[in-house]
């Protein structure tokens, strides 16, 4: 019995971990995206690359940093983990703006996740950059991450 009991408990899921974040992304194993996301300098939450790891669970308004995966007219441009987080109602519900990474070898299918998950969840496409993006695309996204939250506060009131 105890044994069946201790293979239950390793395939419980497990609770989510709840971030403050306002900004967060996702990176496969290539970290390209979470190497764009460092050189941002701000607080910063990686939704979990593998499904066995605790899910993450926005507890206030973000924008999404995505890359793309490659796939033909947009099937499987989405990571399957990105999918699985915004299917928490919660987490689509906050998600105020979306950033797309990707590389120009994909041609039209370049940043589709982020066009894909912004007319899913009815929010604007902020930024796309190339692979780990340049200081200039650095510059722009943290200027823009600014101007968008203040904007934001100000239609809020």
């Amino acid at each position: 019995m105890a044994a069946l009991a201790e293979a239950r408990a390793q395939t419980a899921p497990l609770p989510p971990v709840t971030t403050q974040s306002r900004l967060i992304y996702f990176s496969s194993t290539s970290e390209n995206t979470r190497r764009f996301v460092m050189k941002l300098g701000i607080d910063a939450a990686r939704i979990p690359l593998q499904a066995k790891d605790a899910p993450l669970l926005a507890a206030q308004p973000y924008v999404l940093v995505v890359p793309t995966y490659g796939g033909t007219g947009g099937e499987g441009s989405v990571p399957k983990q990105v999918i699985r987080f915004l299917n928490n109602p919660q987490n689509r519900q906050l998600v105020r703006g979306v950033i797309g990474a990707g590389n120009t070898n994909f041609g039209d299918n370049y940043c589709m996740a982020a066009d894909i998950i912004a007319a899913k969840c009815h929010v604007p496409r902020l930024y796309r950059f190339e692979l780990m993006g340049t200081p200039e695309d650095v510059a722009r996204v943290n200027n823009g991450l600014d101007t968008f939250w203040t904007r934001l506060s100000q239609t809020q009131k």
